[in-house]
C-alpha cells in the first residue's frame, strides 16, 4: 500500500486532540498550583491568627490570691464563647482547677503542648475532632508554671480549602470549556479553506466544474494554481491523444487495405489460396485489434478529463436520428425525463457508447428499439436499450463482451461493439449489464450523475 493510500486520520481531530491536551495540562497545572498556594496561605493565616490569640490569652491570664488562673476579660474573638464552635482555649496551673473557654463544653486539650518556651503547634484529638493546637508556657508571680493552650478544629481549615477548591474547579471548568470552544472555532476557521478545497475537488470529480474555483489563503493558493495548471495540461494531452488516435487509425487503413487486396489476389490462385486465406484472416484480426485499441485510447482519454459532463437527451437525439437512417426498417423510440439529465461522462464517449448499443440493437431487433433514461434512487442515471429481437442465452451473454464475438456471421460487424461498450462503461465508472427477456434483449448501464444544473433550453 502506497503512502498516499494510507489513512492518516483527520487534521481536525489532530488539532482538537492537541488543544484538549494542552488545555487539560494548563487547567490541571493552574488547579494544582492555585490549590498549593491557597493551602499555604490559609494555613499561614490560621497559624498567625492562633499565635495572636495565644499571646493575647497569655496577657489576659492572671492568678488570684489562691493561685487560680483567671482572665482579666474575654478574648476579642467571640467564637471562643460559642459552645463547640471549633475554637477553644485552656489555661492550667499544676495543682489548680483548669480554666477552659466557654466553647469547650467537653473534652480537654493536651497541656503538654505548652511545655516549650516558644509557641508550638501540632494536630491532635480535640473536643470535636483533630485540631491545630498552639501552646505557650508562662511563669506566675511566684514562679508557677502556667500552661496556656489554644486550638482550632482542623475541619475549619479543611472546609475553607475544600470551598476554595470547589469554586476553583467550577471556574476552571468554565475556563476549559471556553478555551475548548475557542479552539474548536479557531480550528474550524483555519481549516475552512481546506474544506472549500475539498468541495472544489468534489465538484471537479462530479463534473460540476472543469477547474478548481475559489479564493484561498497564500499557503494553499500555490497548490491550487499548480493543480489547475495540471488539469489544463492534462486536458490538452487528452485532446492531442484523440487527434493522434485518429491519425494513427487513418495511417493504418491504407496498409491494411493493401494487405487485404494482396490476400484476395493470392486467393485467386488455387495453389496459394490457403496461404491467402490465412493472410486475410490475420489481416482481419489486425483490423479488429487496431479498431479495438484505438477505441480504447479514445474512451480512456475522454474518461481521464476532469469536469467532463454530458446532457441527456441532447447527446442521444443525434445518435437516434443516425440509427433511424442506418436502420430505416426499424423504429427507434426515446424516453427521457422531462427535465434534462446531466451525467459525469465525456460527451464523445457517451455518444459512442449509445451508437454501439443502438446499432447492435438495431441489427437484432424485429421491429422496434427503445432507449430509456431515468434517474435512480441513488446518485446515478440509468440508461436502458431494449429490442424485440431473439435475445441471448445465458451462455451467449457470458461471452458477448469478448473481443471478436459474433453470433451470426451474416450480420454486419466486426465483433468489437459490445467489448468496446464494456470498456467505455468501465472508464466512466459504470457497468454494462445484459439481460434477456421474453420480449427481447435489454442492455442497461448506470452512469454517475452530475449535480450541475442543466441549462434551460
Amino acid at each position: 500500500m502506497s503512502v498516499a493510500q494510507t489513512s492518516t486520520g483527520s487534521l481536525r481531530l489532530r488539532f482538537l486532540f492537541a488543544v484538549m491536551l494542552w488545555v487539560s495540562l494548563g487547567v490541571a497545572g493552574i488547579w494544582f498550583t492555585a490549590n498549593r498556594v491557597f493551602e499555604k496561605h490559609i494555613e499561614q493565616m490560621y497559624h498567625e491568627e492562633l499565635e495572636v490569640h495565644v499571646r493575647e490569652l497569655a496577657r489576659l491570664t492572671v492568678l488570684d490570691a489562691k493561685g487560680h488562673p483567671q482572665l482579666m476579660r474575654p478574648l476579642s474573638d467571640p467564637r471562643y464563647e460559642e459552645p463547640l464552635s471549633g475554637f477553644y482555649w485552656q489555661v492550667s496551673v499544676p495543682g489548680q482547677p483548669t480554666l477552659r473557654s466557654e466553647s469547650m463544653t467537653r473534652g480537654r486539650l493536651d497541656e503538654g503542648v505548652a511545655h516549650s518556651p516558644g509557641i508550638a503547634h501540632k494536630v491532635e484529638a480535640g473536643p470535636t475532632g483533630p485540631a491545630i493546637t498552639y501552646g505557650l508556657l508562662e511563669r506566675g508571680p511566684a514562679g508557677e508554671r502556667i500552661h496556656i493552650v489554644i486550638a482550632t478544629d482542623q475541619r475549619e481549615l479543611d472546609e475553607d480549602i475544600a470551598s476554595f477548591t470547589g469554586e476553583l474547579a467550577v471556574w476552571l471548568a468554565v475556563l476549559a470549556t471556553l478555551l475548548l470552544a475557542t479552539g474548536v472555532a479557531i480550528i474550524s476557521f483555519s481549516l475552512r479553506p481546506l474544506s472549500r478545497l475539498g468541495e472544489a475537488i468534489a465538484r471537479l470529480r462530479s463534473a460540476q466544474a472543469d477547474r478548481l474555483e475559489g479564493r484561498y489563503p497564500s499557503e494553499i493558493a500555490p497548490l491550487v494554481t499548480d493543480l489547475n495548471e495540471y488539469i489544463r495540461q492534462n486536458s490538452e494531452i487528452v485532446a492531442r491523444s484523440r487527434v493522434q488516435a485518429g491519425n494513427l487509425a487513418h495511417s493504418l487503413r491504407t496498409p491494411l487495405a493493401v494487405l487485404t487486396d494482396e490476400a484476395e489476389r493470392i486467393m485467386q490462385d488455387a495453389q496459394s489460396a490457403p496461404s491467402g486465406r490465412v493472410l486475410l484472416d490475420q489481416v482481419e484480426k489486425m483490423r479488429q485489434q487496431i479498431d479495438y485499441q484505438l477505441a480504447r485510447v479514445r474512451s480512456a482519454a475522454g474518461a481521464s478529463g476532469p469536469g467532463s459532463r454530458a446532457m441527456l437527451p441532447e447527446v442521444a437525439i443525434p445518435v437516434m436520428n443516425a440509427m433511424r437512417r442506418l436502420h430505416p426498417e426499424k423504429q427507434f423510440h426515446l424516453a427521457t425525463p422531462e427535465t434534462p439529465t446531466v451525467v459525469a461522462a465525456d460527451p464523445v464517449n457517451l455518444a459512442e457508447l449509445l451508437s454501439i448499443l443502438l446499432d447492435n440493437a438495431g441489427k437484432w431487433a424485429t421491429q422496434a428499439v427503445r432507449l430509456e433514461v431515468c434517474r435512480t434512487d441513488g446518485d446515478r442515471v440509468a440508461i436502458s436499450i431494449s429490442d424485440d429481437g431473439p435475445g441471448m442465452t445465458p451462455e451467449q451473454i457470458a461471452t458477448a463482451c469478448e473481443i471478436g464475438t459474433r453470433f451470426d456471421r451474416t450480420k454486419p460487424g466486426s465483433g468489437l461493439g459490445l467489448a468496446m461498450a464494456r470498456d467505455i462503461c468501465q472508464d466512466i465508472g459504470a457497468e454494462l449489464v445484459l439481460r434477456s427477456t421474453p420480449e427481447g434483449l435489454v442492455v442497461r448501464t448506470e452512469l454517475p450523475a452530475s449535480d450541475a444544473e442543466a441549462p434551460r433550453p
